[in-house]
Protein backbone atom coordinates (compact mmCIF):
# COMPACT_ATOMS: atom_id res chain seq x y z
CA UNK A 1 0.00 0.00 0.00
CA UNK A 2 1.35 3.48 -1.28
CA UNK A 3 2.18 5.74 1.61
CA UNK A 4 -0.14 9.18 1.48
CA UNK A 5 1.58 12.06 3.34
CA UNK A 6 -0.35 13.25 6.65
CA UNK A 7 -0.24 16.74 7.93
CA UNK A 8 1.26 14.97 11.22
CA UNK A 9 4.37 14.07 9.25
CA UNK A 10 5.71 17.60 8.93
CA UNK A 11 8.34 19.17 10.89
CA UNK A 12 7.16 22.59 10.06
CA UNK A 13 10.60 22.80 8.53
CA UNK A 14 9.88 23.25 4.83
CA UNK A 15 12.68 22.14 3.11
CA UNK A 16 13.10 18.70 5.31
CA UNK A 17 9.71 18.23 5.16
CA UNK A 18 10.03 18.26 0.89
CA UNK A 19 12.79 15.90 1.75
CA UNK A 20 11.20 13.71 3.31
CA UNK A 21 8.20 13.55 1.42
CA UNK A 22 10.79 12.63 -1.92
CA UNK A 23 11.97 10.11 0.16
CA UNK A 24 8.05 9.03 0.30
CA UNK A 25 7.72 9.23 -3.36
CA UNK A 26 10.33 6.92 -3.73
CA UNK A 27 9.23 4.18 -1.85
CA UNK A 28 6.06 4.57 -3.33
CA UNK A 29 8.20 3.73 -7.02
CA UNK A 30 9.61 0.81 -5.13
CA UNK A 31 6.37 -0.70 -4.09
CA UNK A 32 5.34 -0.35 -7.66
CA UNK A 33 8.44 -2.19 -9.04
CA UNK A 34 7.80 -4.81 -6.62
CA UNK A 35 3.89 -5.35 -7.27
CA UNK A 36 5.22 -5.04 -11.62
CA UNK A 37 8.19 -7.98 -10.21
CA UNK A 38 10.38 -5.85 -12.03
CA UNK A 39 14.09 -6.36 -10.76
CA UNK A 40 15.73 -3.50 -12.67
CA UNK A 41 13.40 -0.97 -11.67
CA UNK A 42 13.86 -2.45 -8.05
CA UNK A 43 17.50 -1.59 -8.55
CA UNK A 44 17.10 1.59 -10.03
CA UNK A 45 14.57 3.07 -7.46
CA UNK A 46 16.78 1.09 -4.66
CA UNK A 47 20.33 3.20 -6.00
CA UNK A 48 18.53 6.66 -6.34
CA UNK A 49 16.61 6.33 -2.74
CA UNK A 50 19.76 5.62 -1.29
CA UNK A 51 21.35 8.23 -2.65
CA UNK A 52 18.39 11.09 -2.33
CA UNK A 53 18.54 9.67 1.38
CA UNK A 54 22.40 10.10 2.21
CA UNK A 55 22.20 13.54 0.91
CA UNK A 56 19.13 14.36 2.96
CA UNK A 57 20.90 12.66 5.94
CA UNK A 58 23.61 15.04 5.34
CA UNK A 59 21.95 17.95 5.29
CA UNK A 60 19.61 17.22 8.17
CA UNK A 61 23.05 16.69 10.10
CA UNK A 62 24.60 19.74 9.38
CA UNK A 63 21.56 21.52 10.33
CA UNK A 64 21.16 19.91 13.62
CA UNK A 65 24.96 20.87 14.03
CA UNK A 66 24.69 24.40 13.04
CA UNK A 67 21.90 24.42 15.39
CA UNK A 68 23.81 22.85 17.97
CA UNK A 69 21.58 19.99 18.99
CA UNK A 70 22.27 18.02 21.71
CA UNK A 71 21.47 15.07 20.62
CA UNK A 72 23.39 15.27 17.05
CA UNK A 73 25.92 12.61 17.14
CA UNK A 74 22.94 10.00 18.26
CA UNK A 75 21.13 11.33 15.58
CA UNK A 76 23.81 10.85 12.89
CA UNK A 77 24.79 7.25 14.61
CA UNK A 78 20.80 6.36 13.85
CA UNK A 79 21.31 7.62 10.09
CA UNK A 80 24.59 5.62 9.77
CA UNK A 81 23.01 2.53 11.44
CA UNK A 82 19.60 2.82 9.32
CA UNK A 83 22.31 3.46 5.97
CA UNK A 84 24.11 0.29 6.90
CA UNK A 85 21.15 -1.87 7.06
CA UNK A 86 19.79 -1.03 3.56
CA UNK A 87 23.24 -1.45 2.22
CA UNK A 88 22.89 -4.63 3.11
CA UNK A 89 19.25 -4.61 1.22
CA UNK A 90 21.22 -3.50 -1.75
CA UNK A 91 24.18 -5.97 -1.68
CA UNK A 92 21.35 -9.22 -1.55
CA UNK A 93 19.80 -7.66 -4.28
CA UNK A 94 22.50 -7.37 -6.11
CA UNK A 95 23.20 -11.13 -5.53
CA UNK A 96 19.86 -12.08 -6.66
CA UNK A 97 17.39 -11.91 -3.73
CA UNK A 98 13.85 -10.92 -3.92
CA UNK A 99 14.17 -8.31 -1.13
CA UNK A 100 11.24 -5.59 -2.39
CA UNK A 101 8.58 -6.47 -0.44
CA UNK A 102 10.84 -7.22 2.66
CA UNK A 103 12.91 -4.05 2.09
CA UNK A 104 9.55 -1.77 1.61
CA UNK A 105 8.15 -3.24 4.80
CA UNK A 106 11.10 -1.98 6.54
CA UNK A 107 11.28 1.82 4.57
CA UNK A 108 7.79 2.18 5.71
CA UNK A 109 8.02 1.62 8.86
CA UNK A 110 11.71 2.84 9.69
CA UNK A 111 10.49 6.42 8.01
CA UNK A 112 7.40 7.03 9.67
CA UNK A 113 8.68 6.00 12.66
CA UNK A 114 11.73 8.37 12.45
CA UNK A 115 10.03 11.19 11.33
CA UNK A 116 7.36 11.37 14.42
CA UNK A 117 9.84 10.40 16.91
CA UNK A 118 13.73 11.05 16.02
CA UNK A 119 13.06 14.24 13.68
CA UNK A 120 10.71 15.94 15.76
CA UNK A 121 12.88 15.69 18.37
CA UNK A 122 15.41 18.31 16.57
CA UNK A 123 12.83 20.44 15.11
CA UNK A 124 12.36 23.27 18.16
CA UNK A 125 16.46 23.20 17.89
CA UNK A 126 17.00 23.93 14.12
CA UNK A 127 13.68 26.11 14.13
CA UNK A 128 15.40 28.46 16.85
CA UNK A 129 18.06 28.90 15.08
CA UNK A 130 17.01 29.26 11.58
CA UNK A 131 14.82 31.88 13.36
CA UNK A 132 17.94 33.70 14.80
CA UNK A 133 20.02 33.00 11.40
CA UNK A 134 17.06 35.42 9.39
CA UNK A 135 16.54 38.17 12.44
CA UNK A 136 20.55 38.56 12.24
CA UNK A 137 20.28 38.91 8.75
CA UNK A 138 17.11 41.31 8.53
CA UNK A 139 19.17 43.46 11.30
CA UNK A 140 22.16 43.60 9.29
CA UNK A 141 20.10 44.83 6.15
CA UNK A 142 17.97 46.95 7.93
CA UNK A 143 21.05 48.68 9.34
CA UNK A 144 23.37 48.72 6.18
CA UNK A 145 19.28 50.18 4.47
CA UNK A 146 19.66 53.14 7.37
CA UNK A 147 23.68 53.63 7.43
CA UNK A 148 23.10 54.08 3.59
CA UNK A 149 20.12 56.51 3.66
CA UNK A 150 22.17 58.96 6.35
CA UNK A 151 25.14 59.07 4.45
CA UNK A 152 23.49 60.47 1.28
CA UNK A 153 21.32 62.89 3.71
CA UNK A 154 24.59 64.23 5.01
Amino acid sequence: MPIHWKPELDTGIDVIDQQHRRIVDYINVLETANDADDRTAIGRTLGELVEYTMSHFAFEESLQEEAGYAFCKAHKRVHELFVRRVNEYVERHRLGDDIGHELHALLVTWLLNHIKRDDADYVGAVKANMIGIIADKREKQDTGWFRRFFRRAA
